[in-house]
């Protein structure tokens, strides 16, 4: 028990330090050091085993899929083709009233991330187009963050069966499952999703519009004279079909022609090389950044695990995993907590899905449950905590926004949190009944 309170204490540790802008390289070791001190375990050997191994494992396994992937997301960027899919689905989608805009932008973010594109990516190609549009509609800042959040962080994310994101990888490597398993329990999650957080974003604009907020009255002091720089304006673009043929490329690779991840990326970047080259400025700045890029949110995420590793050494971990495994009921529900605590603890849906196969997948197996539902439930469970205030991909969005937690994280809480953790009780259901 006294183990357990450990790990609890150094979970408030990692939230405290990383709302104060420590960066998560630096605090996973010293949160792993306040465990090892505290369960009396012999501090190098376990950084150089424990942790190391964890880190290093996590590298070994997913650096080549995070490197193609960065690159591909580069390509897309810096072309402005990733713009140019923006720009067309806007059109088709329609802008002429308040909730339509929300709509088309939680649309665009599903297509992009669902087509390979990086969040990170799709922020800076979504930013120039929404920001004049929220201006002209009177539409208060803040509301882009349900939009924004429900397209990158919930159904293309963990629940749409076939999306390249890491997410729908992990389990994959250690299940021999494919991109697709567990298609059924997916679609439920994701039509339930994706209903909740309509609602929620009409329930906030509805709310918004009481309260006579404005686009301007709504932003900060300091931003109120902010002005929208738009990379893209003098910039000639890729058609519209050059530019959807790597997403549409990778996902025919992936999943029709069930062409390892790695394999698929690698043709992506190539592909998108060939078409795109011409649009792209300083070709050789765009190669690097694009690989370069790919490297801290991959130690991030393994510094993540290598916490997470330490904690799984300790017995707290031995006693949490034994009351997991023994919740009454079917052994995917145990699943789903353990995997959305530890996604919650890490602060990363990949770090938390992770640590969660690594340790419990082999358990799960040998209990004869069904590995396809395994794979699709653990998915989903990685996306529900991770959204918490401490999380990388919440703040870094955050900052680009030129928001704070104070002006949207509700919106981050209701949509990335609330909204998958609810839609995993039919995903749930689904999965006990017909697996």
């Amino acid at each position: 028990m006294w183990s357990l309170i450990t790990i609890i204490v150094s979970l408030i540790l990692l939230i405290i330090l990383a709302l104060r802008g420590f960066s998560i390289i630096i605090i996973a070791p010293v949160v792993s050091l306040f465990v090892m001190v505290c369960n009396q375990m012999p501090i190098l050997e376990t950084y150089q085993t424990e942790y190391m191994g964890g880190f290093v494992n996590y590298v070994k396994n997913y650096y080549l899929i995070f490197l193609f992937a960065a690159m591909f997301g580069k390509l897309m960027d810096d072309s402005g083709a990733a713009r140019k899919i923006a720009e067309a689905l806007l059109r088709i989608l329609g802008k002429n009233s308040k909730m339509k805009v929300l709509v088309s932008i939680m649309l665009i973010c599903a297509f992009l991330t669902y087509g390979g594109i990086s969040l990170f990516v799709v922020i800076f190609a979504v930013l120039p187009i929404a920001k004049p549009l929220f201006k002209e509609l009177e539409i208060p800042w803040h509301l882009f963050i349900p939009a924004f959040f429900t397209g990158i962080g919930t159904f293309t994310m963990t629940m749409l069966p076939g999306t390249p994101s890491i997410q729908n990888i992990i389990p994959t490597k250690y299940l021999g499952t494919t991109v697709t398993s567990g298609a059924a329990i997916g679609l439920v999650a994701t039509v339930f999703v994706i209903a909740i957080n309509l609602w929620y974003m009409k329930f906030v604009l509805k709310r918004s519009e009481k309260r006579q907020e404005t686009y301007l009255n709504m932003k900060n002091p300091d931003h109120s004279e902010e002005q929208i720089v738009d990379i893209y304006v003098d910039k000639k673009l890729p058609s519209i079909i050059l530019s959807v043929l790597p997403p549409i490329l990778l996902l025919f690779l992936l999943n029709i022609i069930k062409l390892e991840i790695v394999y698929t990326l690698m043709i992506a970047v190539v592909t998108s090389v060939v078409l795109f080259w011409k649009y792209i400025e300083v070709k050789r700045d765009t190669l690097n950044l694009g690989a370069t890029s790919a490297v801290l949110p991959i130690i991030n995420t393994s510094a993540d695990v290598g916490y997470g590793a330490v904690i799984a050494a300790t017995t707290g971990f031995a006693f949490f995993t034994d009351a997991m495994t023994n919740i009454p009921g079917s052994p995917l529900i145990s699943l789903f907590i353990a995997t959305t605590a530890l996604a919650g603890i890490t602060g990363s849906s990949s770090g938390g899905l992770a640590i969660a196969m690594e340790a419990l997948s082999k358990v799960y197996l040998d209990m004869g449950v069904n590995p396809d539902a395994i794979h699709r439930i653990a998915a989903i469970a990685s996306g529900g905590l991770d959204s918490l205030p401490h999380n990388g991909a919440v703040i870094t969005i955050l900052v680009v926004s030129k928001l704070t937690h104070k002006d949207a994280y509700k919106h981050i809480f209701a949509t990335s949190v609330i909204a998958p953790l609810l839609a995993s009780i039919p995903a749930l259901i689904v999965a006990i009944l017909f697996y």
